[in-house]
Order: C-alpha cells, then sequence, then structure tokens
C-alpha cells in the first residue's frame, strides 16, 4: 500500500506533460489550464483523503498517516486540507506521535494564519503536554483573530498556568462584558483568586456563579478546596456533604483533597514497654523495672503515637522533629508535679528520643528514650506529666496540628 502511494506522489511531483500551454501569448488560456490542472490536484488529494479515511476506521492508522499526508502534499490549500490536517493530527495521537501532531498543526498555521480553529487546536494540544508558554501564545492568537468570550476564556485558563494574573484578571473580566449571563467569567475570576490565596474573593466569584446557574457544582467544588487551603476543614466538610447530594464524583475528588489538606494529629497514644505514663507524681522509678533499683543505672523504654493520617517517614523518623519534656501550663493541674517544688529525687529525661520508627501501615511512631536511675538509687519522675511532642509533616507535607501535636498522660492528646 505504501508503495503505490509513493509511486502516486512521485508522479504526482514529476513536470506536466508538454502542451505547449506554456508558450501560449494568451493568459486567459493560461488561466485555465492552471485551474483545470489544480482541479486535477484537488481531485487526486481528495481521493488520498477518503483512502486515509477508510485505512482510518480500519484501524491501520499507519497507512492512514502517509495517505492524509499524501493529500495535504498534493494540494496543501485545498478546500478539504483543514479536514486534512485535522484527521492527519488525530492519526499521529494514535501512533502516539504527539510531535509529529504539533508540527502537522504548525505546517497547516504558516499557510493560513488566521485560521482560528488551527490556532486553537493547536493551543489545546500544547496544553495536554503541559507546554503552557506555547499554548498561551496560541490561545492569545485565535483570540486576536476572533475576540469571543469563549476565546477569551481559554486564553486566560493558559494565562494561569504561566502565573500571568493581571492578563488573566482582564481576560475573565471580559468575559464577564461579553457574556454577563453567564458563570465562566465569574469562575475564571474565582480560579485565579484561589490561585493567587485570596481565598475570601475566590469563594465570592465562586458563588457568583453559582448565582448564575445554580447545577454549576464545579464552582461549588472550588469553594470547598479553597476552604480547604484556607485551613477551614470543618467549612469544606460542610461543602462536601451539600455537593454530595448533587455529584457523587466530585464530592469524593473533594474529600481526597481535604483529606490530604487536613493537619494530622496525634490520635491517641500508649506504652509498648513498661514505662507508666499514667502514673502519678512522686513515682519511684526503682518501680518501673527492678533493673533500676541500683544506683545510675540505664533502663530503655518506648512510648507508640497513632496518627490520624499517613505520615511523611522521613519527618517521623527524625528525632529532632520530637521533644520530651516536663509538661507545663496556666493551669497546675496540668503542670509538672501540680506546680509543687521538684524535689531534689527528680531524674531528668534527655530532651529528644533515641530514635523513633515509623509503621506505615498502622500510621504508629515507636518513640524509643531512656529511664536513668539518679546516683542514690531513689530517683522519682511524675510520668503522667512528661510531655512528648512532634513537630513533622505527613506523607502530603502538612504540617501538624498545633491544637493535637502533643501527648501526656495526665491530658492525653493536646
Amino acid at each position: 500500500m505504501s508503495s503505490g502511494i509513493d509511486t502516486i506522489l512521485q508522479n504526482s511531483m514529476l513536470p506536466v506533460e508538454k502542451t505547449g500551454i506554456f508558450e501560449e501569448k494568451d493568459s486567459d488560456d493560461l488561466f485555465d489550464a492552471l485551474t483545470l490542472q489544480q482541479s486535477k490536484l484537488e481531485s487526486l488529494s481528495n481521493q488520498f483523503l477518503q483512502t486515509g479515511i477508510d485505512q482510518y476506521m480500519k484501524k491501520d492508522y499507519t497507512a492512514a498517516a502517509k495517505s492524509f499526508q499524501a493529500a495535504l502534499s498534493i494540494a496543501p490549500s485545498s478546500s478539504y486540507s483543514s479536514d486534512t490536517t485535522q484527521y492527519l493530527v488525530q492519526t499521529y495521537l494514535k501512533l502516539e506521535e504527539t510531535d509529529k501532531a504539533i508540527e502537522t498543526y504548525a505546517q497547516a498555521i504558516e499557510r493560513t494564519p488566521s485560521d482560528e480553529q488551527l490556532q486553537s487546536a493547536l493551543a489545546q494540544l500544547l496544553y495536554s503536554e503541559d507546554r503552557y508558554e506555547e499554548a498561551s501564545e496560541h490561545y492569545r492568537a485565535a483570540m486576536e483573530i476572533n475576540p469571543s468570550a469563549e476565546n477569551r476564556y481559554t486564553y486566560g485558563e493558559s494565562l494561569l498556568k504561566i502565573e500571568n494574573y493581571s492578563e488573566a484578571e482582564y481576560q475573565f473580566n471580559q468575559v464577564k462584558r461579553l457574556e454577563p449571563e453567564s458563570y465562566a467569567g465569574d469562575y475564571g475570576l474565582g480560579k485565579m483568586y484561589a490561585q493567587t490565596e485570596n481565598y475570601e474573593k475566590a469563594i465570592e466569584h465562586f458563588k457568583s456563579a453559582i448565582e448564575l446557574d445554580p447545577t454549576f457544582f464545579d464552582a461549588q467544588a472550588e469553594i470547598g478546596y479553597a476552604y480547604a487551603d484556607m485551613g477551614e476543614i470543618d467549612e469544606a466538610r460542610k461543602v462536601q456533604e451539600q455537593l454530595q447530594e448533587n455529584d457523587e464524583d466530585l464530592a469524593l475528588t473533594l474529600q481526597y483533597y481535604i483529606d490530604e489538606k487536613e493537619p494530622p494529629q496525634i490520635a491517641f497514644a500508649f506504652a509498648t514497654s513498661s514505662f507508666p505514663y499514667s502514673a502519678p507524681k512522686g513515682y519511684q522509678v526503682s518501680a518501673i523495672d527492678s533493673y533500676l533499683e541500683n544506683a545510675g543505672a540505664e533502663k530503655s523504654v518506648t512510648m507508640q503515637f497513632l496518627f490520624t493520617k499517613p505520615m511523611d517517614r522521613g519527618s517521623v523518623e527524625d528525632p529532632f522533629n520530637w521533644s520530651i519534656s516536663r509538661q507545663s501550663s496556666n493551669n497546675l493541674a496540668e503542670t509538672y508535679n501540680f506546680g509543687d517544688t521538684i524535689p531534689e529525687t527528680e531524674i531528668w529525661l534527655d530532651p529528644y528520643p533515641d530514635y523513633v520508627l515509623y509503621d506505615d501501615d498502622s500510621q504508629t511512631a515507636t518513640v524509643g528514650f531512656t529511664i536513668r536511675q539518679n546516683d542514690t538509687a531513689d530517683g522519682t519522675i511524675d510520668p503522667s506529666h512528661i510531655m512528648f511532642k512532634f513537630n513533622g509533616e505527613d506523607l502530603y507535607g502538612v504540617s501538624m496540628d498545633p491544637d493535637a501535636d502533643e501527648f501526656s498522660g495526665f491530658s492525653k492528646t493536646v
């Protein structure tokens, strides 16, 4: 099949048989002859186009690409060239030859730079390839050819990707001016303000979009995203619940986003060794383990901490992200030794753990630290007011909730 196409292509490039046309003096005869020749080329080009379509439908994409190439080569300016370009691009995408698809559009634009549809199509393809700078150029070209609300909106979306917020704001406001009954302008402005972290204004515009079209649930989801980004997780959850009634897929996507943005917490802690974390003040160190009855003896103990979210292993296992200290508070009940004078027998714990191990499956950290008996073997401790604090991040890089990043046996998670 390909050899036949190559032969026809080669023949089509051969000089036309001598007819004496170019020796004629009459310009009308010359024009008629050239018109006839062009008509023949367009007819041949159309034959290749139809052949390519048949091959495409049969999923013979390699052969189809050659046929569409032949059609364009024979008559690049024919009335069918725009359709042929689109077919060739789709064929290259089926063959996963995106660069050739982009080149095909670029060549077509060189022939007809004022073709709005070609400019938009190339911009869309470049956008899908994350080539946002180039996409923005072609979206702008399409907008300049036809400054419609639709073209201004797509141009504005591409500007958000390259962080040209002032121009994006202008384009979205133009969309509002051209189509005041459409939610598109407010939706674009909402996304722009959200991206620049002006969440309150973003929510205002998303709400305006919903007022224009109460069934536009994407804007409702964006409100949830904005609340989550603001750290207002409860408000984001409310939006998710409302969205659940209207669009379950959007609600589920929003739920995942909120789950990622929600700060992790220490949900619970417990001892896996003999450390009596709930014992009262004045507790004898020797009661923790018989080995500690000896002066200067040391005993390794552990505590386990359960997190509400998957955590970053490196962050959890870094001992310097943890601290071990005596609890202090304006409330004497939450203060080490209940605020009483600390006796000379009281021992100190190292401010950082000896090691930390994290288990991904259970979302649990095991914190190891050392208990040391004093030199007179009569050491005491207030275990319930030993404060364990974690200052790290979860798997998504979100820092701990400051209201739930500590634990003591007396106060539990605080």
